[in-house]
C-alpha cells in the first residue's frame, strides 16, 4: 500500500501468532470441578462473600478493582510493574510482550470452553447490588466459571514469577489481587476466581512442556535482563495501601 501524504510504502501486518498449544490439548472442563450447586455449603458461601464486599463500594479497594477492569498484556504489564519492581513497557519488551500475548490466545481457548461446559450464571444476576461495571445485556449472558480476568492474572503471575524470580512473591500476590478484584467489583463468585487460578496454573503446567513457549520464555529472560526504569512510586504507594482486603 503506498501512503499518498508521504510516498512511503507500509509494511503489511504482521499476521497473528497462534497459541501455543494445539487445540484440545488441554480439557479445562475435565480438570476442574463442577461449580457449586444451588443450595449447597459452598455456594452459601459464594453468596455471603458477594454480600459482605458489597460494602467495599467506594474505598480504595473498589478503586482498586475498577483499575483492575481492563484486561490485555499492556494493560496487565502495567498492572504487574509495582510487583516487579520495574517499569514493564510493551514498547521496549517487545519478546516478553509477544510472549504474553500469544500465551493470551491459551487463555482464552481454555476459558471459552469450561465457561461454555459450566454455563454458570454471574454473581450479581438477581439482585441490583452495586458492581464496579456498568451492569449490561451482554455482562449477564456472560458465564462466570471459571474467571478469565483471574485465569488470564494468574498465568500471566506465573510467566512473570518463571522470568524475574527475585520478585515472585510480590508477582503473584499481584496475581492473585487481580482477580479477587473480581470478587470485588461483584461480576464473579469467589469460586469463579479460585477455578480462574486453577486453570492458569493447568494451563502453564501445559505451557512449560511446548518447545516453542520455553523458547519465548527465554528470549524474554534475555531482554529483561537489561536496564530498566523503576515503576511510579506513588502509584505503588497507592496499589498498596488498597491491597489488603481481600
Amino acid at each position: 500500500m503506498v501512503l499518498a501524504a508521504t510516498g512511503a510504502t507500509a509494511e503489511p501486518a504482521r499476521p497473528a501468532r497462534p497459541p501455543y498449544l494445539a487445540a484440545g490439548a488441554l480439557d479445562t472442563a475435565a480438570v476442574l470441578p463442577p461449580p457449586p450447586r444451588p443450595g449447597s455449603a459452598a455456594q452459601t458461601a459464594d453468596a455471603a462473600i458477594y454480600a459482605s464486599t458489597r460494602a467495599l463500594a467506594g474505598t480504595p479497594r473498589w478503586q482498586l478493582a475498577i483499575a483492575d477492569v481492563p484486561s490485555g498484556v499492556p494493560r496487565l504489564l502495567d498492572d504487574f510493574s509495582c510487583a516487579a519492581g520495574r517499569r514493564l513497557d510493551p514498547a521496549r519488551l517487545p519478546a516478553l510482550t509477544e510472549l504474553l500475548a500469544r500465551t493470551r490466545r491459551d487463555v482464552v481457548e481454555a476459558v471459552r470452553d469450561a465457561k461454555a461446559h459450566f454455563a454458570r450464571g454471574r454473581s450479581h444476576l438477581g439482585n441490583d447490588a452495586a458492581l464496579c461495571v456498568e451492569r449490561s445485556e451482554a455482562l449477564d449472558r456472560s458465564f462466570a466459571y471459571p474467571s478469565g480476568h483471574a485465569t488470564e492474572g494468574w498465568t500471566f503471575g506465573l510467566v512473570l514469577a518463571a522470568l524475574i524470580p527475585e520478585r515472585a512473591t510480590a508477582i503473584l500476590r499481584r496475581g492473585r489481587i487481580y482477580g479477587e478484584s473480581r470478587i470485588v467489583c461483584g461480576v464473579h463468585w469467589a469460586s469463579d476466581v479460585e477455578a480462574g487460578r486453577s486453570t492458569g496454573a493447568a494451563l502453564f503446567a501445559a505451557l512449560v512442556g511446548n518447545p516453542a513457549f520455553r523458547a519465548d520464555l527465554e528470549r524474554a529472560r534475555a531482554e529483561l535482563a537489561g536496564p530498566a526504569d523503576a515503576p511510579d512510586a506513588a502509584a505503588c504507594a497507592a496499589e498498596e495501601a488498597a491491597s489488603p482486603l481481600p
